[in-house]
């Protein structure tokens, strides 16, 4: 089959490309390397370096002719969000508006589109938390990926368009850049490594469902092969885990006694997140394989061989 990519030179973008390539499709990535590495792509697939909000991305469709669109690419920091929202704006929903429009001109099938758990419900009374469950963003981020859920969700009503969210938990593994605001496991395993204390914001109490990087990308391969599924699903663990209780598992894996510093909490982060994976496991048949000792562990490992390059 042959699969569009966007955002396929990120963290979980070039994850899914590589899960994709390993059973037979054809991919080829779209990235303009705001935060994604060319050294991720496979080198199996074709890369275009090309923004999202470009007119180009019409050109891209008409050579590749995609039957399937996975949509990865986005402005993903919370904080960035908060503090320049319009910014956030021009890339989730613009960016997402003009491929939306190359997918209806070129006649996809499906596409398959990178939500987000935590940031769409918002802190909320039911954990783990139902897809059904009020929405209540509580980030202009958060927003910015529900109402592209909505414009999804339309162009399917509207032009026939098999459309399925993914809204993920908390995504970690190999390839999470260390060196930005968003991806806290990899920022710690980062300083931990190099001796530096890790800074949690506030008390550290805060929950959230870590997923390896490894099982999400299994769930987006499910996605294509079972194109019947729409709507939203939650794509997670299903376990809490706190901020705090992460950096003592991960210091014990590193080996290392660094202590922690605190700093005030930020601005638009929810208190607890977890997601109930049920859906995900009837219809797509998908569960997690990849236990969070073990996901920190293959983390760990990879950070170590980065490091030593």
């Amino acid at each position: 089959m042959r699969i569009l990519v966007t955002g396929g030179a990120g963290f979980i973008g070039s994850h899914v490309v590589d899960r994709y390539l390993a059973e037979g499709h054809q991919v080829a990535v779209v990235d303009n390397l705001a935060s994604g590495r060319e050294e991720f792509v496979n080198p199996r697939a074709k890369l275009y370096l090309t923004d999202l909000r470009s007119p180009h991305l019409a050109e891209i469709f008409e050579v590749e002719r995609p039957e399937v669109v996975n949509h990865h690419a986005a402005q993903p920091d919370v904080r960035r969000s908060v503090a320049d929202p319009a910014v956030d704006a021009s890339v989730n929903i613009l960016g997402s508006l003009n491929l939306l429009a190359c997918c209806r001109r070129f006649g996809v099938r499906q596409l398959i589109y990178a939500s987000s758990g935590g940031a769409v419900y918002g802190d909320t009374t039911v954990l783990p938390t139902p897809e059904d469950h009020p929405t209540r963003p509580a980030s202009p981020y958060g927003i910015s990926k529900l109402a592209v859920e909505h414009y999804v969700a339309c162009w399917g009503a509207l032009y026939g368009l098999r459309t399925v969210a993914l809204r993920y938990a908390n995504v970690y593994g190999p390839r999470q850049s260390p060196l930005g605001e968003a991806g806290v496991m990899a920022i710690f395993a980062r300083r931990l490594l190099l001796g530096e204390p890790a800074i949690i914001n506030g008390d550290g109490m805060q929950t959230r469902d870590f997923v390896y990087v490894g099982d999400l990308a299994e769930a987006n391969l499910r996605a294509v092969e079972q194109p019947e599924v729409t709507g939203a699903l939650n794509i997670g663990t299903g376990l809490e885990t706190s901020v705090l209780e992460l950096f003592h598992r991960l210091r014990a894996t590193i080996g290392v006694a660094a202590e922690a510093r605190h700093s005030p909490p930020k601005a638009g982060e929810q208190r607890r997140s977890v997601l109930d994976i049920t859906l995900a496991k009837r219809l797509l048949g998908w569960t997690p394989r990849v236990t969070l000792d073990e996901g920190l562990r293959r983390t760990v490992e990879h950070l170590r061989k980065e490091r030593a390059r």
